[in-house]
């Protein structure tokens, strides 16, 4: 797959990409983190990465051609997720051709999600990556994997990954709220500490995506 490079007007040079929040049917809040998370983590992307990434997120709809324009996608929410046949199929389309995503259970999404995506890849399990994966590896080092941001279910932070082909093109994490890590401090109160550790893990996330198109 060729992601489009993204620009905008008055823009020289043009963005490398654009990330995208994938908007969903069935009643959850596909929006919950939609005015600061992904912003900020560009923001620390391009000022720590040296990324070129488009300050703008992008939303994107699941059955849409446009996601094939995003070489990552970033899912979350706190309840129903609903995929069509028609949106299953361009999710998988998309993830074969190079796409990836990134699922941030928000608390509340984990029972919904896993049954959709099974109609994505109905022959794939999500299974827990192991601490020496590459994706806790990049820039920053997570040695014990994710970083706990928000108490959930008093339960350790977990990554899990949907392996096709010996390549991951899904990452979820479970028990950790990296979505709200990314948020502005005054949405959750979180601690500085948190936070930077939040960030540091989305940029590893992007970093991991962006060593595959490479």
């Amino acid at each position: 797959m060729n992601f489009v490079v993204c620009s905008t007007a008055n823009t020289n040079p043009p963005f490398s990409y654009q990330i995208a929040l994938l908007k969903y049917n069935g009643g959850g809040d596909w929006y919950s983190n939609l005015e600061t998370s992904l912003p900020n983590l560009i923001k620390f992307c391009n000022a720590n990465l040296k990324t070129n990434i488009n300050p703008e997120q992008a939303i994107v709809e699941a059955g849409s051609m446009e996601i094939f324009n995003y070489p990552l996608v970033h899912v979350t929410g706190h309840g129903n997720v609903v995929f069509s046949v028609q949106e299953a199929e361009n999710l998988r389309k998309y993830l074969l051709g190079g796409g990836f995503l990134h699922i941030s259970d928000n608390y509340g999404m984990d029972k919904f999600i896993r049954t959709e995506m099974k109609k994505v890849f109905p022959e794939l399990e999500f299974v827990e990556l192991p601490f020496n994966h590459p994706i806790y590896h990049q820039k920053y080092n997570f040695d014990k994997g994710l970083p706990k941001v928000h108490e959930h279910d008093n339960k350790p932070p977990q990554g899990f990954g949907l392996v096709y082909n010996g390549r991951l093109v899904c990452f979820y994490d479970v028990e950790c709220d990296l979505g709200d890590g990314w948020e502005n401090p005054e949405v959750h109160k979180d601690s500085p500490e948190a936070r930077e550790k939040a960030l540091q893990m989305g940029a590893n996330i992007l970093s991991y995506v962006f060593m595959l198109k490479n």
